[in-house]
């Protein structure tokens, strides 16, 4: 790839859930990148003491009542 991975970010129609941790190195990335979306389909859940890591396997951190909450409100 050759261009900026958020260079057509802001033509994004669908719904968009970003969940990132709170304590993740990596937290800027998404901040910034829900930032370029348009629209109020889209959502940014930072989890509160998350990593990164945290959110792979994690079943006490991962926000599973918000994920289905989104689905069912976008996703009919």
């Amino acid at each position: 790839m050759n261009m900026p991975l958020l260079t057509y970010a802001s033509e994004i129609e669908s719904s968009v859930l970003v969940i990132h941790g709170e304590k993740a190195h990596s937290r800027y990335f998404s901040e910034t990148a829900f930032k370029k979306l348009k629209g109020d389909n889209k959502e940014l859940l930072i989890v509160p003491g998350a990593v990164h890591t945290d959110l792979y396997d994690n079943m006490e951190k991962i926000p599973f009542d918000e994920i289905t909450a989104f689905f069912q409100k976008y996703l009919q």
